[in-house]
């Protein structure tokens, strides 16, 4: 399975799918991309005078690229349709804002991958390199 095969698998659609480009993947982790479009609703209100992303808009990009991609391409073509996915856990620490227009990269490493449950240490990082968040994912995928 090629990268935009795997991202055509996401459960997701826009505007709430937040994966641009898978730049790497393998058996023990996955690199991708996602740009925070300056016109997506959470901006409107968060905050009024100067937009941030919420750490849960983080959350999520570092979830669907660091777990959820990763967990397709870890079950291969046995992923379908009939796949759900549920988040288990977090634990995430947020160093930086993270501004509309603003690239980020999330780099994932894969702790484990046993019983259907996929857990791993994820970063965000910006377009500077620097980190913006990091921490732990876990899911399910039935």
């Amino acid at each position: 399975m090629n990268n935009e095969e795997i991202i055509a698998q996401l459960p997701y659609s826009k505007p709430f799918l937040f994966v641009d480009e898978i730049v790497h993947i393998n058996e023990n982790g996955v690199e991708g991309t996602y740009t925070f479009d300056e016109n997506l609703d959470f901006y409107k209100g968060h905050f009024k005078e100067m937009p941030v992303t919420p750490g849960v808009i983080l959350t999520e990009v570092m979830a669907q690229i660091g777990l959820v991609c990763l967990g397709v391409f870890l079950f291969d073509n046995s992923f379908n349709k009939t796949a759900s996915i549920a988040l288990t856990s977090t634990e995430i620490e947020f160093l930086k804002p993270v501004f509309p227009k603003e690239k980020v990269t999330v780099i994932s490493e894969k702790i484990y991958f046993r019983f259907g449950k996929l857990k791993c240490k994820v970063i965000m990082k910006n377009a500077k390199g620097e980190e913006v968040c990091m921490g732990t994912i876990a899911g399910m995928i039935v």
